[in-house]
């Protein structure tokens, strides 16, 4: 099984983060969860497969569990590893 470490999708990419591909959707973000690792902010050369899908399921279960503490920007959880967002405003995103 081979890791994803980029993405490209037929959208405008907004930000490339260390593990993260983000997505324009118009008033909402697409965050895609890769499989890219990162430590000491250093984005080592290989993935872990699976990481990213692992990463956003965990993601989308504390949301979702915490939401009616605390309202928080997931819309839904894609595909296992996308997530669409909505964020009030994206100030300090880029």
């Amino acid at each position: 099984m081979d890791a994803v470490i980029e993405t490209s999708l037929p959208l405008p990419l907004y930000q490339r983060g260390k593990v993260r591909d983000v997505y324009d959707v118009g008033k909402e973000l697409l965050i895609v969860s890769t499989d890219r690792i990162s430590a000491f902010d250093f984005v080592l050369p290989s993935g872990v497969p699976e990481k990213g899908r692992v990463l956003n399921q965990m993601s989308a279960f504390w949301f979702r569990k915490t939401s009616h503490l605390l309202p928080n920007h997931l819309v839904e959880s894609i595909e296992d590893t996308g997530a669409l967002e909505r964020f009030g405003s994206r100030m300090g995103l880029k």
